[in-house]
């Protein structure tokens, strides 16, 4: 059976016609801190408003352990157009033993709308279905987060439901909408 370190000790960089997605370093702070103290882009995401480069510096040496440990990690989205790093996308959590993972993104706001994160999400789903020989990939967002939802068909999923209150996020509970997407699904699209 495939190990989670197996494939995120080493992450590979994967491109598309628009971005490059390779591992995440310290040196991408500014970066990330341009966009991640942003109110609306923090909106929907479970982690607080960076309220300076030091949330972003504890956050990125955690990513950097995770990935010195082999843990599930996310990719730096670059846009090629702009040279420089503008989100995250990758994995939350897998499970090797049920060959299931969930998926997270997260793009800066002026970039938003334009398909980059879709494109970016897309590649990871089929890096997943690839690499890391998944059944099924998950994905879920704020019930009203219209734009994170649409961002999920666009990669294949299907929408499986709601779970009301289901996590308290910032002080309020939130409902989530969850989406997913089988292999064989994945296949008949290929």
């Amino acid at each position: 059976m495939l190990k989670v370190e197996d494939i995120f000790t080493h992450m590979p960089v994967l491109e598309t016609r628009r971005l490059v997605l390779r591992p995440l370093s310290l040196d991408d702070a500014q970066d990330m801190y341009d966009y991640a103290r942003d109110p609306l882009v923090s909106r929907y995401v479970p982690w607080e408003v960076h309220r300076g480069i030091e949330d972003t510096f504890a956050y990125l040496n955690t990513v950097v352990e995770d990935q010195l440990a082999g843990r599930v990690s996310s990719w730096a989205v670059v846009s090629k157009a702009e040279d420089k790093m503008v989100g995250t996308a990758g994995y939350v959590w897998w499970q090797p033993e049920h060959q299931k993972a969930e998926i997270g993104y997260v793009l800066a706001r002026s970039l938003w709308g334009q398909g980059l994160i879709s494109e970016a999400a897309k590649t990871i789903v089929d890096f997943g279905f690839t690499r890391m020989k998944l059944n099924r990939i998950e994905a879920r967002c704020f019930e009203e987060n219209i734009a994170s939802a649409r961002v999920m068909e666009h990669c294949g999923m299907t929408f499986e439901g709601g779970f009301r209150d289901y996590l308290r996020v910032k002080g309020a509970f939130c409902t989530f909408r969850f989406y997913s997407i089988l292999r064989r699904e994945w296949e008949e699209k290929l």
